[in-house]
C-alpha cells in the first residue's frame, strides 16, 4: 500500500502544536518555533500552489467532470 492510500491518522501535526503548551520554551526556542513554523507554512502553501497549477492543467486537458 502507498503511504498516500494509507488513512490519516485523528489530528493532524498542526492541530497538536496548537495544543503543546509553550511554557517551557525559551525567548530563544520560541524564535525559532516561529521561524520553523513560517518555513514549513511557506513549504504549504508552494505545494498548495503546484497542486493547484497541476489541476488546472488537468481539468485543461481532459475538461472538468460535473460534480468536482
Amino acid at each position: 500500500m502507498d503511504e498516500d492510500d494509507r488513512p490519516r491518522p485523528r489530528g493532524d501535526a498542526a492541530s497538536k502544536l496548537a495544543g503543546e503548551d509553550l511554557s517551557p520554551y525559551s525567548v530563544d526556542e520560541l524564535g525559532e518555533r516561529i521561524e520553523l513554523l513560517e518555513a514549513e507554512i511557506e513549504r504549504v502553501r508552494d505545494h498548495r500552489e503546484r497542486a493547484s497549477s497541476h489541476r488546472a492543467a488537468a481539468d485543461a486537458l481532459f475538461g472538468r467532470k460535473s460534480g468536482s
